[in-house]
C-alpha cells in the first residue's frame, strides 16, 4: 500500500476547499490560480505541483466524488434499498460544499450530467420492464427519467440548505422511487 504524506494530503484538501469557496463567490472563468493559491495560503508552484490547471483541479474532484458514490453503491449492494440510500445521502451531507457548490455554480452542467450519468448506472441494475408495473416499458426512458428526477431532489435538498435529515430524505425519495423502480 502507498503511503501518502498527509502534508501533501492537507495542502491538496486546501487547494480543493480554496477553489469550491471561489465558486461560491464568482464565477469560474474568472478564478484564476494565483486567486486559489492565495485562498489556500500557498504560492502558486504548489497548486501545479498537484495540478495541470484549474480545470485539471476541478475534473479530478468531480471524479474523486463520482468515484466515492460509485463504491458507496458497490459496497453498499448487500444493504436494503432503505440503508444505502440513506449513506448515500449521508455522503451528500457530508461533502456539502463541494455539492451545494457543483449544483449552484454557472459550471455545474458538467459535474450535474455526470452525477445524472452515474445514477442512470446505478437505477438501471434496480429496474426490471419484464414485470409488475415497469413491464414493456423503455429501460432507458425510465432511467433517464428516475435518475433525473432523482438528482432534481437532490438538487432541491442541497440548495435548500437541507431542511431534512438523510433518514427523511432517504424515506421520502424511497417512497416515491419504489412507485416507479420497484415492480
Amino acid at each position: 500500500m502507498v503511503k501518502v504524506d498527509r502534508r501533501v494530503l492537507r495542502t491538496q484538501e486546501a487547494i480543493k476547499k480554496a477553489l469550491l469557496e471561489l465558486m461560491s463567490e464568482k464565477k469560474f472563468d474568472s478564478i484564476t490560480i494565483q486567486d486559489i493559491a492565495d485562498r489556500a495560503n500557498i504560492n502558486r508552484a504548489t497548486v501545479y505541483l498537484h495540478y495541470l490547471d484549474k480545470f485539471d483541479l476541478l475534473d479530478k474532484m468531480i471524479e474523486e466524488h463520482i468515484v466515492n458514490m460509485s463504491t458507496i453503491c458497490e459496497t453498499e449492494a448487500d444493504l436494503d434499498w432503505f440503508e444505502s440510500t440513506v449513506h448515500c445521502i449521508e455522503y451528500l451531507e457530508e461533502n456539502y460544499l463541494f455539492f451545494s457548490t457543483m449544483l449552484a455554480s454557472e459550471g455545474a452542467s458538467f459535474f450535474r450530467n455526470q452525477f445524472v450519468e452515474h445514477n442512470i448506472k446505478e437505477f438501471k441494475k434496480d429496474i426490471d420492464i419484464t414485470t409488475g408495473k415497469n413491464k414493456g416499458q423503455n429501460e432507458e426512458i425510465l432511467a433517464e427519467f428516475v435518475a433525473n428526477a432523482y438528482v432534481g431532489v437532490v438538487e432541491w435538498w442541497i440548495k435548500n440548505e437541507m431542511p431534512y435529515s438523510p433518514r427523511e430524505m432517504a424515506e421520502k425519495v424511497g417512497d416515491l422511487l419504489e412507485r416507479v423502480v420497484e415492480s
